[in-house]
């Protein structure tokens, strides 16, 4: 199998690669005087089967995907593998006239085969003209944070939609999980604490899929500090930390960031390339 790395994920296509002990082929990406990106695969194909892994962080990285897949138009398979989906939270019609985003760049990827990890929806997998398999990247979080050193760790989801998430990364590790219920006591006031379990004198780990702007995240950083928590860390699969959302977490007083390398950001500690080269070495 050969594995192309598009711009955004060269750091993980290599780890794959090496995962799979494959063939990684090089490719050259800069952009005209006019903006317009210019893609170019410099190796041969050593094989038929070909994996292009790249994430769609932004516009440009979006085009490089399509330009990839055109480039290997000649291979008799192609396995997609975009590790961080842009657009995929516009996955409905929330006001009159709005497009499907996500349906509208699911439909313009053309494959044999999809994954995607820990995409925000999974009914976008249906927009794909292919078999679209969604990975879920909290197990090797998981086992990230039974090898660190907690004090009574606790994993808490945001809110009881993500509870699977905080669910799986605790799976089989003996680590609590719970999720997190705001309830508001007037206009101006809202508390936020787990459902279940009392934080005080506990590590908490708060899990998301991803962490973008920080703002939420830091405010409930701050509230469990305030009921006690000993040591408050953030996790998340997909890393966006746009702008200043690393600052936040931190001025909220953040013990640490865990994440995965997704997106190539310095808090990528957790590496999903097993989870992918299992995929896309039985397919």
């Amino acid at each position: 199998m050969d594995i192309i790395g598009g711009p955004a994920s060269q750091l993980l296509a290599g780890r794959v690669s090496k995962a799979l002990e494959s063939n990684l082929l090089v490719s050259e990406f800069k952009k005209f005087p006019d903006g317009e990106l210019y893609t170019r695969i410099l190796d041969d194909f050593a094989g038929d089967n070909v994996t292009i892994i790249q994430s769609t962080v932004t516009d440009s990285d979006f085009i490089a995907l399509l330009q990839l897949i055109d480039a290997c138009g000649e291979a008799s398979r192609i396995n997609v593998v975009i590790p961080y989906m842009g657009y995929a939270r516009q996955d409905k019609q929330f006001k009159k006239g709005e497009p499907i985003s996500a349906r509208v760049m699911a439909r313009a990827i053309k494959a044999d085969y999809v994954f995607t990890v820990n995409i925000h929806t999974e009914s976008i997998l249906d927009y794909f003209d292919a078999k679209a398999v969604n990975l879920d990247a909290t197990p090797v979080i998981g086992k990230y944070i039974k090898n660190m050193e907690f004090k009574d760790p606790l994993i808490v989801a945001p809110d009881d939609g993500a509870i699977a998430l905080a669910r799986n990364a605790a799976k089989d590790l003996g680590i609590d999980y719970d999720y997190l219920e705001k309830t508001r006591l007037s206009g101006e006031s809202v508390t936020i604490q787990p459902k279940n379990i009392n934080v005080n004198g506990r590590d908490v780990i708060i899990i998301d899929d991803i962490i973008s702007t920080g703002g939420t995240i830091a405010e409930t950083i701050s509230l469990l500090r305030m009921q006690g928590a000993h040591e408050v860390f953030a996790a998340c699969v997909h890393p966006v930390l746009s702008n200043n959302a690393i600052l936040k977490l931190f001025k909220a007083g953040v013990k640490g960031i865990i994440a995965t390398d997704t997106i190539d950001k310095g808090v990528g500690v957790v590496s999903v390339a097993p989870v992918i080269a299992s995929a896309i070495g039985n397919v």
